[in-house]
């Protein structure tokens, strides 16, 4: 016994009915339902966009943290998603319109070329950042749990902010150009979602197979280098099926980009023919690239952790 302690001496009757009595212990009850249940899903059920939906704050601070870091210790910082479609539509005109003088379907090559790579940019940076976005969260998923489907999707808001710097310089070469505004502009909405389902259907496909298979980052700047000459980008769509054999014509216009950004540059500049069955094929291309990546992400989901 401590001698420094003092002496606490209790009654006698409260001691032995202490003793008598049984200790009673707080047991906490169970909660009547589980905050969150894990289940193995299949089918549709596997793509639940709803709790995609509720991890948005998490998806606005990725994207968020994305051009932050992006833009970090730079000197001109977002003036370079204007410089570089700028110098692009300047070598675009010089070569193909002064050297192959390629038409442009009476419009001015250099706003011409600029249309045509504000919607290239558009798909190209969507499927960039979508399928290194899993190799480059590599502590994140192996650490906390949430819908891995945001990863990819976070992707969207930064490219989104791109677009629309670049699309207020687009504004300006119009004024410039006094090129004027048409109904066309209305379907714009319309053919951003088409671009953006089409990269990230791709964007999701890659990013899975980028974890077990790091060559994909590899070839895919490869396939993008080639998809972009294989596009009309920086030429007409009629000036392509004009020089390319009827045989070769349908294996062209599988490629669902053609229709894409010829009816969107068509929307921006109002030049050009629009082909509505080229435009159909191309936007169910879309959705059903969107359809698979987003089956073929949620069936290699499991291993992600395990793997990457």
């Amino acid at each position: 016994m401590n001698p420094s302690m003092p002496d606490v001496i209790a009654p006698a009757g409260l001691v032995a009915q202490a003793a008598s009595e049984p200790a009673e212990r707080h047991v906490p009850s169970p909660a009547a339902t589980p905050l969150l249940t894990l289940r193995a899903s299949s089918g549709w059920a596997a793509l639940n966009f709803r709790e995609v939906w509720h991890f948005r704050d998490l998806l606005l601070s990725l994207a968020s943290r994305d051009l932050k870091l992006r833009y970090k210790q730079t000197a001109l910082g977002v003036i370079w998603v204007i410089l570089q479609p700028l110098m692009a539509a300047g070598i675009f005109s010089f070569v193909f319109g002064r050297v192959a003088q390629l038409s442009s379907d009476g419009a001015p090559y250099f706003v011409f070329s600029f249309a045509g790579l504000l919607g290239w940019n558009l798909f190209s940076n969507t499927v960039t950042k979508a399928s290194g976005c899993l190799v480059g969260n590599v502590q994140l998923i192996s650490k906390v749990f949430f819908p891995r489907l945001v990863l990819p999707f976070s992707t969207v808001p930064s490219t989104l902010v791109d677009f629309g710097v670049s699309a207020a310089m687009m504004l300006v070469l119009l004024c410039v150009y006094r090129i004027p505004p048409h109904w066309g502009m209305l379907l714009l909405p319309l053919w951003i979602a088409l671009l953006l389902s089409l990269s990230l259907g791709i964007g999701l496909c890659t990013s899975a197979l980028t974890v077990s298979y790091r060559d994909v980052q590899y070839i895919l700047p490869v396939f993008l280098q080639v998809l972009l000459y294989a596009s009309p980008i920086a030429y007409s769509l009629t000036s392509a099926l004009a020089r390319i054999p009827k045989p070769l014509q349908a294996a062209y216009m599988l490629n669902p980009l053609s229709g894409l950004l010829e009816a969107f540059r068509w929307s921006l500049l109002g030049t050009g023919q629009v082909h509505w069955g080229y435009i159909t094929f191309s936007a169910a291309a879309s959705l059903a690239v969107f359809v698979l990546g987003s089956f073929s992400f949620k069936a290699m989901e499991r291993r992600f952790a395990d793997v990457i």
